[in-house]
């Protein structure tokens, strides 16, 4: 307890608003971000934003781990077999046990998108599927007027990862990545692409947090 207590004191407060400002930081903590998808994608984002002092995540995946996931996604070798909601939000509560995290182990459709996503200020999207993406995209931009969503197009392969970038696209939907490379032509994902995808994602749903709207 003695060990614990100074460290969870510096992420309630004073680190965090030495850092980000007092008005950034209650922003942050004020927020509620809904991360869809909690693999390679999903996965470092949520960790990104937790690091970051946003005060509620809504996690959602149907999926559990395997070992096939530990080359990209932020999963452990004695989490394989747990559900990815279980998982994730027990390394993200070691990072910052202050951090509302709500957990929904379930697919996502066009039947449950409205109750699901219905508390939620930003969505990510981070599933691996297009046609899921594009599911989930028209879903938020039809159902939900006033709420952002962030998308990952494109992050396989070997090139360059300067070539990741973030677009905005209308007035409510954001896209990160390179928007060609695809892991069915390509055949393979590397963590320092995707993670850097992952971080746009991340960095994109800081910016509308704090009211900042370009990408």
């Amino acid at each position: 307890r003695s060990t614990l207590f100074p460290y969870t004191t510096l992420f309630r407060s004073g680190r965090r608003i030495d850092c980000h400002g007092e008005t950034v930081y209650k922003k942050l903590q004020k927020a509620k971000v809904a991360v869809c998808g909690l693999g390679g994608l999903g996965s470092n984002v949520a960790i990104s934003l937790v690091r970051a002092g946003v005060g509620e995540l809504h996690l959602i995946d149907f999926d559990v781990v395997d070992i096939t996931n530990l080359n990209r996604q932020q999963y452990f070798v004695n989490q394989i077999g747990l559900y990815k909601t279980e998982a994730l939000a027990d390394t993200l509560q070691k990072i910052s046990p202050y951090c509302k995290l709500n957990t929904h182990s379930l697919k996502i459709d066009e039947e449950n998108i409205i109750e699901i996503l219905r508390e939620d200020d930003i969505v990510v999207e981070a599933f691996d599927e297009a046609g899921e993406k594009a599911m989930l995209v028209n879903g938020v931009l039809e159902n939900f007027p006033d709420k952002p969503i962030i998308s990952g197009s494109g992050m396989a392969g070997l090139e360059s990862v300067n070539l990741i970038k973030t677009k905005k696209i209308g007035k409510r939907l954001y896209i990160c990545g390179d928007e060609k490379s695809d892991v069915e032509t390509l055949g393979s994902l590397f963590s320092p692409r995707v993670m850097a995808c992952a971080s746009h994602e991340a960095m994109m749903a800081i910016r509308l947090i704090i009211g900042e709207t370009s990408p």
